[in-house]
């Protein structure tokens, strides 16, 4: 078998179980916003508002567990088992107590929250939906970190099994706990909060219990229990490999979510379109997101073998299969997206104003998958220090000026706050492909 074509089913096996578990996230997104949009606007724009200030810090917590990935792959690469659990318990425990900090940082927002320029009469839907999304930040750090171990291991489908099943969880609890179904109180946005809430503390104790349990993964006990005195990354290493990754992630969900305070500024009906066009975009994201973790898994396998050339092949291939993948997402935006838009609000207003802004989603679709695989590919160099910079620059510095100036200097309103997603991540898209190509560089 040819070698291209080794490396395109390697990148296959590992992608398609994360992208099965990032389908399911995308029907339970898709059915918390149509059973909370169907509910009523208010509770949709709420939780607009609510998941778009807390992607942040979600993203921001996933993006620190991220930096065990190309550790732990570089290590499983050299058959080096005790280093993987003594590094997965090691970034256990950075990863609490980094998330405690972000958690007490949102917990300290949640006193302003009236100061963001939200519209009033939201704010009684908007504070305990806050307050229960706080409370899940812990249990997804959680899971996360040993996500990682699994997907480093070359084992992508065990979280992928976990994340399936919570979601299916997650919708039953929806019709619940939104509607009052079978004698529970009608909650509304609430009870799509307490559903989701159930449904991820689920998952860390489901993955912690495969670790310890299943027969496979005793490799790694002696490492992670402290009995074998295995080579490690240090503290500072698995640090050093997270916060910028952390960091990477933040600025761009900052960016989106600044995005969606000013869509708020505007009015109910633009942030409740702002929200569906999130939604609908996630569709290309996730799935991009799936081959970009797995080109990531791949890259720090080479880089762990210090095969420099074997790291730019997986990160070649992977992008042309995420070529392939962004242009089958964008033609389902364009023949099925006014139907799917329309599935998430029975206001004809909401869907219109929706509808309105899909070419500017079509737009940064290119520029998303590139950045994704490139971003993806750096993560798993282990040289991820330049994400940091990249992000501050590409999302912040220059995105959400771009923001500001395109929905209201220029008078574009919520057209222009999505046309501006393409500024940033074009820029991001260079930048990170600039420096995964001078990570490996032959050296002289």
């Amino acid at each position: 078998m040819p070698a291209d074509s080794r490396l395109y089913r390697s990148i296959f096996r590992l992608a398609l179980p994360i992208l099965a578990g990032q389908l399911g996230n995308i029907v339970v997104g898709f059915a918390d916003n149509i059973m909370v949009g169907r509910y009523s606007t208010e509770a949709l724009a709420s939780a607009a508002f609510v998941n778009n200030v807390f992607n942040v810090a979600l993203l921001c917590i996933m993006g620190f567990t991220y930096g065990l990935t190309p550790l732990i792959g570089a290590m499983y690469a050299r058959g080096e088992n005790d280093g993987i659990g003594r590094t997965l318990r090691r970034g256990l425990r950075i990863n609490i107590i980094f998330t405690l900090i972000i958690m007490s940082v949102m917990g300290v927002l949640y006193f302003y929250i009236d100061r963001l320029g939200q519209p009033q009469h939201l704010l009684s839907i908007i504070r305990p939906y806050y307050l229960i999304y706080l409370a899940g930040l812990l249990p997804a750090s959680l899971f996360n970190v040993f996500a990682q171990w699994s997907y480093a291991v070359g084992n992508t489908r065990l979280p992928t099994y976990i994340i399936l099943s919570a979601n299916v969880l997650n919708i039953i609890g929806n019709y619940i706990l939104i509607y009052g179904h079978f004698g529970a109180p009608e909650m509304g946005l609430t009870g799509a909060g307490i559903s989701t809430l159930i449904a991820r503390s689920l998952c860390p104790l489901a993955i912690m219990a495969a670790f310890f349990f299943v027969k496979s993964n005793r490799r790694y006990h002696a490492g992670f229990s402290g009995r074998a005195k295995a080579e490690a990354p240090s503290t500072g290493k698995i640090i050093v490999t997270s916060f910028p990754v952390a960091m990477q992630m933040s600025f761009e969900t900052a960016a989106f979510s600044g995005a969606a305070v000013m869509a708020g500024w505007i009015g109910t009906v633009e942030l409740a379109a702002f929200q569906i066009i999130v939604i609908t975009g996630t569709l290309g994201f996730c799935v991009y997101y799936s081959f970009g973790a797995a080109t990531a898994v791949m890259v720090s396998h080479r880089a762990g073998l210090s095969d420099r050339a074997g790291m730019r092949r997986v990160a070649w291939a992977g992008y042309r299969v995420l070529l392939c993948v962004m242009t089958l997402s964008c033609l389902t935006f364009i023949f099925f997206g006014r139907p799917v838009m329309g599935a998430f609000s029975s206001d004809p207003a909401v869907v219109s104003m929706a509808a309105g802004l899909l070419m500017p989603l079509l737009l940064y679709q290119v520029a998303d998958a590139t950045q994704i695989n490139f971003a993806n590919a750096l993560r798993g160099t282990a040289h991820v220090l330049p994400m940091l910079y990249i992000a501050l620059v590409s999302y912040i510095i220059v995105g959400l000026p771009s923001t500001y100036l395109l929905g209201f200097t220029c008078g574009l309103g919520i057209y222009g706050i999505v046309l501006s997603f393409s500024v940033s991540l074009i820029l991001a898209a260079v930048l990170f492909l600039f420096f995964f190509l001078r990570a490996t560089r032959s050296p002289r």
